[in-house]
C-alpha cells in the first residue's frame, strides 16, 4: 500500500460507537475463555455492518474483531454455522492462495465469532473507488475464488439449500408485513419490477439454471468490500452465507460490482467532456456514449479477474460464462433493491442500473464478450 493510499479515509476502518460492553458481558466472557482478555473500552470501535460488532485491542494486547450474527431468529444459527463450518474447511488448505483474516473462536450459544483485526485494511469498493483495485489486484482476487471454487469437499459437508435470492415471490407480490415496512423508494422499486413480466421470466430461467448447475463450495455474497487488503495481502471475508452454490453467482457478483461502476462513472466522464456544463442534463445520447467508455475503460479488470479465476479453476461446464453474465445482470437489480432502503426516491442511476441489468438478463450469452468473459488474459 502507498503512503497516498494509506493516508486515505477507510471506511473499512470508520469509527463507530459500539454497543456498550457492560450492555453484553458475553463478549468480554468469550474473550477470556479463548485467553486474549477482554477488551480495553478505551481502543474499542464499531465498523458499519448489519451485525454488531467490535474492534480493539485486548487487556493482552491482541488486536481482535468480535461479530455477533444477527437477524432473524429462524436464519441466525445457520449463518453462524456456515462461518464457522468455513473456517473449518479453511484450515484443512491454510498455505493456499484462499485467505480470511485468522479465526480466534466461536461462541455458539451467543452466536459471537472472533477474529485477528485488520487494522490498516481497505475494502474493495474503497479501493476501487479510488481506481486502486487495479488490473493485478483483480487477477489475485480471481485467482483467490478459483482456489475456493476448486476446493475437493466432499456433498454433504455444507449447506447445500438454494440461495434465497432472487426470491421470485417477492417479484409477483409483497407480503403484507413486507410491504408494510418498506419505504417509499423501495416501493417505487418493486412496482417497476412487478409489472415486467419479461423480466421476471428471466429471472425464473437463472433461478432454473443455477439449480442443474455443478456445485461447488462458494462465498454466494460477493461483493467488492468483501475483500481486504492489508499489508500487500489480499483477504476474502463474511462468510455468513457460505453454501454448496454454483460458481457464476459468485463470479458474477464481482462482474456486476464493476458494470455497477460503469453507471456511477458515467456522470464524471460527462463531465470530463469539453463543453459540458457541470448539472447539466445529459442527452440520451451522451449517457450511451460514456457508457460505452466506461465498459473500456473497466473490462480489463474483469479480464483479469476471469485470467485469475481460469487459472486455480480451468474446468468449468459448458454455460459457465452465460450465467456469469446473467449473475452480474441480477447484482444490478439487487443493487437498487438495496440501496432503495436508504433513499427517499429512486435516482436516474438507480433506473439505469436496473435498466442495463435487465437487457444482461433478458439475452446474458449475448454479453459474455462485452464483459470480458472470453478465453483468458
Amino acid at each position: 500500500m502507498t503512503t497516498d493510499q494509506a493516508s486515505k479515509p477507510s471506511l473499512t476502518r470508520a469509527r463507530f460507537d459500539p454497543v456498550q460492553l457492560d450492555k453484553v458481558p458475553e463478549v468480554g466472557l468469550f474473550l477470556e475463555r479463548l485467553g486474549l482478555g477482554g477488551f480495553d473500552a478505551d481502543t474499542v470501535v464499531a465498523h458499519v455492518g448489519r451485525n454488531d460488532n467490535w474492534a480493539g485491542t485486548t487487556t493482552s494486547g491482541a488486536k481482535v474483531f468480535v461479530k455477533r450474527v444477527g437477524g432473524e431468529p429462524n436464519d441466525v444459527l445457520r449463518r453462524f454455522r456456515r462461518i464457522t463450518i468455513f473456517e473449518e474447511i479453511a484450515s484443512r488448505f491454510s498455505g493456499t492462495e484462499l485467505r480470511a483474516p485468522a479465526f480466534l473462536g466461536a461462541d455458539e450459544e451467543h452466536r459471537l465469532v472472533a477474529f485477528e483485526q485488520l487494522e490498516e485494511a481497505r475494502s474493495g469498493s474503497e479501493l476501487s473507488a479510488d481506481e486502486s483495485f487495479d488490473d493485478a489486484l483483480c487477477r489475485r482476487a480471481g485467482r483467490l475464488l478459483g482456489t475456493l471454487h476448486a476446493l475437493p469437499v466432499e456433498p454433504g459437508t455444507l449447506d447445500e439449500s438454494p440461495h434465497p435470492l432472487p426470491a421470485i415471490e417477492d417479484f409477483e407480490a409483497l407480503t403484507l408485513p413486507v410491504f408494510a415496512s418498506s419505504c417509499f423508494a423501495e416501493i417505487e422499486s418493486w412496482a417497476l419490477l412487478q409489472r415486467d413480466g419479461e423480466l421476471i421470466d428471466a429471472l425464473r430461467r437463472l433461478r432454473q439454471r443455477e439449480l442443474g448447475a455443478p456445485k461447488v463450495a462458494a462465498h454466494c455474497d460477493l461483493r467488492l468490500d468483501q475483500y481486504l487488503v492489508c499489508d500487500g495481502d489480499l483477504y476474502l471475508t463474511d462468510w455468513e452465507e457460505f453454501r454448496f452454490g454454483d460458481a457464476a453467482r459468485d463470479v458474477g457478483g464481482f462482474v456486476g460490482e464493476w458494470l455497477y461502476r460503469v453507471i456511477q462513472g458515467i456522470p464524471q466522464s460527462i463531465s470530463r467532456e469539453p463543453g459540458h456544463v457541470f448539472g447539466q442534463d445529459a442527452s440520451h445520447e451522451d449517457i450511451l456514449k460514456h457508457g460505452a467508455l466506461e465498459i473500456d475503460r473497466l473490462r480489463p479488470r474483469i479480464r483479469e479477474f476471469w485470467g485469475g479465476y481460469q487459472e486455480t479453476r480451468p474446468e468449468a461446464d459448458e454455460y459457465f460464462a452465460a450465467r456469469v453474465a446473467a449473475f452480474a445482470g441480477w447484482h444490478m437489480l439487487d443493487r437498487m433493491l438495496a440501496g432503495a432502503r436508504y433513499v427517499a426516491r429512486l435516482t436516474a442511476g438507480d433506473r439505469a442500473a436496473a435498466g442495463i441489468g435487465r437487457t444482461v438478463l433478458m439475452a446474458p450469452q449475448a454479453f459474455t464478450s462485452v464483459l470480458g468473459l472470453e478465453g483468458t488474459s
